[in-house]
């Protein structure tokens, strides 16, 4: 799919590409280049496609253990994929060409390929490092210093921000695959680990690392950024797990915003950029509406290899990131 055909607005505003500097999308599993747009059913987004119904083919998840053969899709069309294993539960990750979900009602955390269907499942929620025990429907929990219970459908649905993995399944029906997976999980957004073989999640060996805004896996290391716009670094060398701590670079100036949400991104030059969004929250007294959210302001810096200091940088020129992020 084009991304001249995401929606209107997007082909209004794409500047043209020449023909001499095409952009190569990164490939699925299946060899094959097809990006896919994830979105909520409900949303305005679903609201888009039905305006725009002419333009759209539904196709339908495969039936047992059939094979979406998506070579069969033409260039120019917008089909839609109905996957029944996202029904009420969450989404929080895609990489390499797997979705990442969490089972509300199991608690499971579970990676689906939405062509083949094939799914392996991690730790569950109940085995993050903040959860001390589960009591038919009530879970018990620490919340910073303090113990509390809350019911474990809430808890399965409220625990996991955001989950990560360096590499696709080495092999469909394997769960022993060799990749590792990270979440940032809990109220205070903490860091957490997974690799072969382990029953559980692990917390990363930080002091002070929470507040995670975002994770990502780039060059052989994990990067982490915090509420106040500072840098970590892990490297995944080891046979223990990531080891690391805050990097050396300075945060950026904040310019005066309170409410500011850092996202990064791991360049193909070696160089890890971090997208600044700045919001504003406007109240009202009345009940139909209470806060209203407006953001004000996108800020882009870049981190050079080896080097300690952000610059920021006020064009990206026809660069298009690799990559699939989600913007709340």
């Amino acid at each position: 799919m084009q991304l001249r055909l995401v929606c209107k607005q997007w082909n209004l505003k794409l500047p043209k590409i020449p023909d001499g500097n095409k952009v190569k999308l990164p490939k699925i599993p299946d060899g094959n280049k097809v990006p896919w747009l994830v979105l909520s059913m409900g949303s305005a987004a679903t609201e888009s496609f039905e305006e725009e119904a002419h333009a759209l083919e539904e196709v339908r998840a495969p039936e047992d253990e059939g094979i979406l053969d998506t070579r069969s899709l033409e260039e120019k069309g917008i089909y839609h994929l109905m996957l029944p294993d996202m029904q009420d539960n969450i989404m929080c990750g895609s990489c390499h060409g797997w979705l990442i979900i969490v089972m509300v009602h199991e608690g499971t955390i579970r990676i689906l390929n939405p062509s083949t269907k094939v799914h392996l499942d991690l730790p569950p929620v109940s085995t993050l490092p903040n959860i001390i025990n589960i009591d038919g429907d009530e879970c018990t929990m620490y919340c910073g210093d303090k113990i509390i219970t809350r019911n474990i459908i809430f808890m399965h649905q409220s625990q996991i921000w955001k989950a990560i993995i360096n590499s696709a399944p080495n092999n469909d029906n394997d769960n022993d695959s060799d990749f590792i997976a990270v979440v940032i999980y809990g109220l205070f957004l903490e860091l957490a680990f997974y690799m072969p073989n382990n029953k559980r999640w692990i917390r990363f060996p930080a002091r002070d690392l929470d507040d995670v805004r975002d994770v990502i896996f780039f060059q052989e290391k994990i990067f982490a950024i915090d509420g106040n716009g500072q840098l970590y670094e892990f490297d995944t060398r080891t046979k223990s797990g990531p080891v690391g701590g805050k990097h050396e670079a300075t945060p950026p100036p904040s310019d005066g915003m309170y409410n500011c949400y850092y996202y990064l991104i791991g360049g193909d030059n070696g160089s890890l950029l971090m997208l600044v969004k700045g919001e504003r929250y406007r109240y009202y007294m009345n009940q139909k509406r209470f806060c209203e959210c407006e953001t004000v302001k996108f800020d882009i810096y870049e981190l050079k290899k080896n080097e300690k200091t952000w610059s920021r940088i006020h064009s990206l020129g026809n660069y298009i990131q690799k990559g699939i992020y989600k913007f709340d």
